[in-house]
């Protein structure tokens, strides 16, 4: 292919007749002004109802809440009964064969009404402002296509863990400063929808972030409002990561199509440390990912990959590394050796990885020893026993 062709390609990818991925993707111009908000659930009956109710109690009043049930084995239709009844049409229920969070939120994609889109798991929680403030700022941007925000950690009970858990759970903020990548346009209290006094100040952001966002994820799904020709120019969830990862491959996509906006104030209550969540069983499967997800994207990002080669190279390392970590902790050696190698043979000399690569050639039981002396180096010095995060 020239390089004329290519940015023919490139081009042309950026068109909403063309989406980049093909499933999900909502036909149609959209109600204007409403907000479609797909909630996916999975055996979540006890805690689907508060995910609809936030979503109702929306200081923005055209939104209606989409409850894609993906082949649960609890109460979950009998549990969202009550708010079909309650609240009409703003309201729907589908249930659909288990196959996954993706192709659950595809699904929720298609049937969506709404000029804009959200996503919202169903054991998270939705502020009241949240969608009038984030609808704000895409009607004075037109160029924005998808706006996140910061989040709270909350215990199952909803006792506040940490209030802004943005740049705690996603590492990329340890290298990526938001004021670095997008301009700064004004503070929450411009942007309406009766938010708290004391969040007024905060600011919030305009920009590009494609090339920041191929570093790592900077975006949490369950506060991303996407306006509908963003979805139709970027394509929904991709169905073949089915089990973990999905969430990155997507925002990094949409982030690939043109700007963004981020609120600097936490929007939602996410629950952490319920067995149940996706973080706490498919560690490897979100680092195969990664992996995968980084390779696609170093290949196809084209211009808007505006990174050293030197960083691209290290990034790929690094996603090689870190399947190496998880392989080797869930004992698997010979394919962790893999991982390092290739680790290794991708990115600039690294003796970590090089000792990492030493270490899968041990006993099992010295293996162990070594990663337990790690972990306990590691959380000390993040000051955070257990803490799990993503790259």
């Amino acid at each position: 292919m020239t390089a004329t062709s290519i940015a023919f390609f490139e081009d042309h990818m950026t068109k909403a007749a063309y989406p980049l991925h093909n499933q999900g993707v909502p036909i149609g111009p959209g109600i204007p002004d409403l907000v479609s908000v797909v909630i996916p659930s999975y055996n979540r009956a006890r805690l689907v109802g508060g995910a609809i109710e936030s979503v109702m109690a929306q200081t923005w009043p055209h939104v209606e809440a989409l409850v894609i049930d993906d082949g649960s084995t609890d109460d979950t239709a009998a549990a969202v009964a009550p708010y079909l009844e309650k609240y009409g049409e703003r309201v729907r229920y589908v249930r659909k064969p288990n196959g996954g969070v993706a192709s659950a939120r595809n699904v929720g994609f298609t049937l969506a009404r709404g000029e804009f889109i959200a996503l919202l798991d169903s054991d998270d929680l939705w502020h009241p402002w949240k969608a009038t403030v984030q609808v704000s700022l895409m009607r004075r941007h037109p160029e924005v296509g998808m706006v996140w925000t910061d989040l709270s950690a909350v215990t199952d009970d909803l006792a506040m863990v940490e209030e802004a858990h943005l740049r705690t759970f996603y590492h990329n903020y340890q290298r990526v400063r938001i004021e670095d990548l997008m301009h700064c346009t004004g503070d929450l209290s411009e942007l309406g929808g009766r938010v708290p006094r004391e969040l007024g100040e905060r600011p919030w952001y305009v920009g590009e972030i494609f090339s920041g966002m191929f570093l790592g994820s900077l975006v949490h799904t369950s506060t991303a409002v996407l306006r509908r020709e963003r979805l139709q120019q970027a394509g929904g969830f991709d169905e073949s990561f089915r089990r973990a990862g999905e969430d990155y491959e997507f925002h990094l996509r949409t982030t690939y199509c043109g700007a963004v906006g981020f609120i600097d104030a936490s929007s939602i209550l996410y629950r952490v440390g319920n067995a149940d969540q996706i973080t706490s069983h498919a560690l490897l499967h979100i680092a195969r990912g990664n992996l995968a997800t980084v390779l696609r994207w170093r290949d196809r990002g084209g211009h808007r990959l505006t990174l050293t080669t030197r960083a691209i190279t290290e990034r790929v390392a690094e996603a090689h590394a870190w399947v190496g970590d998880v392989e080797l902790r869930q004992g698997d050696r010979v394919a962790a050796r893999g991982a390092f190698l290739s680790s290794l043979r991708e990115g600039p000399p690294d003796l970590r990885r090089l000792a990492m690569l030493f270490v899968t050639l041990m006993p099992r039981g010295l293996v162990n020893t070594v990663l337990g002396i790690r972990r306990r180096v590691r959380d000390r010095l993040r000051g955070r026993p257990g803490h799990l995060a993503h790259a």
